[in-house]
Protein backbone atom coordinates (compact mmCIF):
# COMPACT_ATOMS: atom_id res chain seq x y z
CA UNK A 1 0.00 0.00 0.00
CA UNK A 2 1.37 3.49 -1.00
CA UNK A 3 -0.13 6.64 1.00
CA UNK A 4 0.75 9.59 -1.13
CA UNK A 5 -0.44 12.57 0.95
CA UNK A 6 -0.15 15.57 -1.40
CA UNK A 7 -0.57 19.33 0.45
CA UNK A 8 0.24 17.38 4.19
CA UNK A 9 0.52 20.57 5.69
CA UNK A 10 -2.81 21.71 4.61
CA UNK A 11 -4.52 18.17 6.00
CA UNK A 12 -3.88 18.85 10.16
CA UNK A 13 -1.38 16.80 11.65
CA UNK A 14 -1.52 12.85 11.01
CA UNK A 15 -1.68 11.27 15.06
CA UNK A 16 1.31 9.88 15.92
CA UNK A 17 3.26 10.02 12.69
CA UNK A 18 6.74 10.32 13.71
CA UNK A 19 6.13 6.71 14.70
CA UNK A 20 3.84 5.56 12.17
CA UNK A 21 7.03 6.35 9.41
CA UNK A 22 9.46 4.28 11.47
CA UNK A 23 6.81 0.98 11.47
CA UNK A 24 4.65 0.86 8.59
CA UNK A 25 7.17 -0.02 6.37
CA UNK A 26 7.64 -3.89 7.63
CA UNK A 27 4.10 -3.95 7.21
CA UNK A 28 4.88 -3.36 3.35
CA UNK A 29 2.84 0.11 3.35
CA UNK A 30 5.15 3.44 2.48
CA UNK A 31 4.45 6.91 3.43
CA UNK A 32 4.86 9.61 1.03
CA UNK A 33 4.25 13.12 2.01
CA UNK A 34 4.22 16.26 -0.35
CA UNK A 35 5.30 19.54 1.32
CA UNK A 36 5.79 22.86 0.11
CA UNK A 37 8.82 23.41 2.69
CA UNK A 38 9.90 21.49 5.22
CA UNK A 39 8.95 24.74 7.89
CA UNK A 40 5.37 23.32 7.20
CA UNK A 41 6.08 20.35 8.79
CA UNK A 42 8.30 22.13 11.92
CA UNK A 43 5.16 23.94 12.27
CA UNK A 44 2.72 20.89 11.87
CA UNK A 45 4.82 18.39 14.04
CA UNK A 46 7.05 20.51 16.55
CA UNK A 47 10.28 18.44 17.66
CA UNK A 48 8.77 15.27 15.89
CA UNK A 49 9.57 16.84 12.56
CA UNK A 50 13.30 15.94 12.39
CA UNK A 51 11.97 12.06 13.64
CA UNK A 52 9.65 12.21 10.83
CA UNK A 53 12.25 13.54 8.10
CA UNK A 54 14.84 10.92 9.44
CA UNK A 55 12.32 7.98 9.41
CA UNK A 56 11.85 8.96 5.17
CA UNK A 57 13.93 7.09 2.87
CA UNK A 58 14.09 9.38 0.37
CA UNK A 59 13.25 13.11 -0.35
CA UNK A 60 12.85 15.12 -3.33
CA UNK A 61 13.65 19.31 -3.87
CA UNK A 62 11.74 20.34 -6.62
CA UNK A 63 12.61 23.48 -6.34
CA UNK A 64 12.00 26.80 -3.69
CA UNK A 65 13.23 29.35 -2.09
CA UNK A 66 12.08 29.19 1.86
CA UNK A 67 15.19 30.09 3.68
CA UNK A 68 15.07 27.21 6.14
CA UNK A 69 14.68 24.67 3.71
CA UNK A 70 17.57 25.83 1.41
CA UNK A 71 20.03 26.19 4.50
CA UNK A 72 19.41 22.57 5.61
CA UNK A 73 19.59 21.37 1.88
CA UNK A 74 23.38 23.07 1.19
CA UNK A 75 24.03 21.77 4.30
CA UNK A 76 23.17 18.03 3.84
CA UNK A 77 24.61 18.65 0.15
CA UNK A 78 27.97 19.22 1.86
CA UNK A 79 31.00 20.37 0.45
CA UNK A 80 33.31 20.24 -2.22
CA UNK A 81 37.58 20.75 -2.02
CA UNK A 82 39.20 23.00 -4.34
CA UNK A 83 41.99 23.85 -5.53
CA UNK A 84 43.43 27.43 -5.52
CA UNK A 85 46.59 28.83 -7.31
CA UNK A 86 47.23 33.01 -6.90
CA UNK A 87 50.38 34.55 -8.42
CA UNK A 88 52.03 37.41 -7.31
CA UNK A 89 54.57 39.51 -8.62
CA UNK A 90 56.40 42.58 -7.02
CA UNK A 91 58.45 45.56 -8.57
CA UNK A 92 61.11 47.19 -6.49
CA UNK A 93 64.74 47.01 -7.22
CA UNK A 94 64.25 43.66 -7.82
CA UNK A 95 61.15 41.33 -9.67
CA UNK A 96 59.98 38.94 -7.81
CA UNK A 97 57.20 36.03 -8.12
CA UNK A 98 55.02 34.17 -5.52
CA UNK A 99 53.08 30.97 -6.26
CA UNK A 100 50.33 30.36 -3.33
CA UNK A 101 48.82 27.14 -3.47
CA UNK A 102 45.46 26.46 -1.16
CA UNK A 103 42.64 24.14 -0.62
CA UNK A 104 39.38 25.51 0.26
CA UNK A 105 35.89 23.93 1.25
CA UNK A 106 33.30 25.37 -0.82
CA UNK A 107 29.24 24.83 -0.75
CA UNK A 108 28.15 22.13 -3.32
CA UNK A 109 25.37 24.51 -4.11
CA UNK A 110 24.66 27.41 -2.20
CA UNK A 111 21.40 28.51 -0.72
CA UNK A 112 20.94 30.98 -3.89
CA UNK A 113 22.36 27.82 -6.37
CA UNK A 114 18.99 25.86 -4.46
CA UNK A 115 17.06 28.85 -4.67
CA UNK A 116 17.40 29.35 -8.51
CA UNK A 117 18.06 26.32 -9.43
CA UNK A 118 16.52 25.11 -12.95
CA UNK A 119 12.65 24.48 -13.07
CA UNK A 120 13.70 20.88 -14.85
CA UNK A 121 15.96 19.96 -12.20
CA UNK A 122 15.51 18.03 -8.98
CA UNK A 123 17.85 17.02 -5.98
CA UNK A 124 17.55 13.02 -4.91
CA UNK A 125 18.21 11.79 -1.82
CA UNK A 126 17.82 7.92 -1.24
CA UNK A 127 18.97 5.93 1.58
CA UNK A 128 22.58 5.12 1.30
CA UNK A 129 23.69 7.17 -1.40
CA UNK A 130 24.87 10.92 -1.65
CA UNK A 131 22.50 13.12 -2.47
CA UNK A 132 22.50 14.37 -6.50
CA UNK A 133 20.85 16.65 -9.00
CA UNK A 134 18.80 14.90 -11.94
CA UNK A 135 16.45 15.81 -14.07
CA UNK A 136 12.51 16.26 -13.30
CA UNK A 137 11.09 12.85 -15.23
CA UNK A 138 8.75 13.82 -18.27
CA UNK A 139 5.59 12.91 -17.44
CA UNK A 140 4.42 13.51 -20.62
CA UNK A 141 6.67 10.80 -21.99
CA UNK A 142 4.71 8.53 -19.79
CA UNK A 143 2.64 5.50 -21.58
CA UNK A 144 -0.29 6.28 -19.50
CA UNK A 145 -0.15 10.03 -19.53
CA UNK A 146 -2.60 9.87 -22.74
CA UNK A 147 -5.52 8.70 -20.00
CA UNK A 148 -5.07 12.09 -17.92
CA UNK A 149 -7.29 15.07 -17.84
CA UNK A 150 -3.93 17.17 -19.62
CA UNK A 151 -3.92 15.00 -22.38
CA UNK A 152 -7.91 14.83 -23.03
CA UNK A 153 -10.20 16.67 -21.40
CA UNK A 154 -12.81 14.06 -21.85
CA UNK A 155 -10.54 11.91 -19.09
CA UNK A 156 -11.15 14.76 -16.82
CA UNK A 157 -13.15 13.76 -13.15
CA UNK A 158 -15.86 15.89 -12.40
CA UNK A 159 -16.71 15.07 -8.96
CA UNK A 160 -19.29 17.82 -8.82
CA UNK A 161 -21.40 15.22 -11.50
CA UNK A 162 -20.19 12.08 -9.28
CA UNK A 163 -21.35 13.24 -5.86
CA UNK A 164 -24.75 14.90 -7.29
CA UNK A 165 -25.64 11.27 -8.61
CA UNK A 166 -25.44 9.99 -5.54
CA UNK A 167 -26.67 12.50 -3.37
CA UNK A 168 -29.80 11.71 -5.63
CA UNK A 169 -32.51 9.42 -3.61
CA UNK A 170 -33.81 7.32 -5.72
CA UNK A 171 -37.80 6.49 -5.71
CA UNK A 172 -39.26 4.35 -2.78
CA UNK A 173 -35.36 4.82 -1.29
CA UNK A 174 -35.55 5.16 3.12
CA UNK A 175 -33.85 8.24 4.74
CA UNK A 176 -33.97 9.02 7.84
CA UNK A 177 -33.99 12.98 8.15
CA UNK A 178 -32.01 15.35 11.48
CA UNK A 179 -32.93 18.67 12.41
CA UNK A 180 -29.92 19.78 14.51
CA UNK A 181 -29.87 23.13 16.24
CA UNK A 182 -27.13 25.28 15.00
CA UNK A 183 -27.66 28.17 17.45
CA UNK A 184 -27.31 26.39 20.55
CA UNK A 185 -23.39 25.56 19.23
Amino acid sequence: MRCLIDEAANIGQIPRLEKLVATIRSREISACLVLQAQSQLKALYKDNADTIIGNMDTSIFLGGKEPTTLKELAAVLGKETIDTYNTGESRGRETSHSLNYQKLGKELMSQDELATMDGNKCILQLRGVRPFLSDKYDITKHPNFKYTADADDKNAFDIEAFLSARLKLKPNEVCDVYEVDTKGA
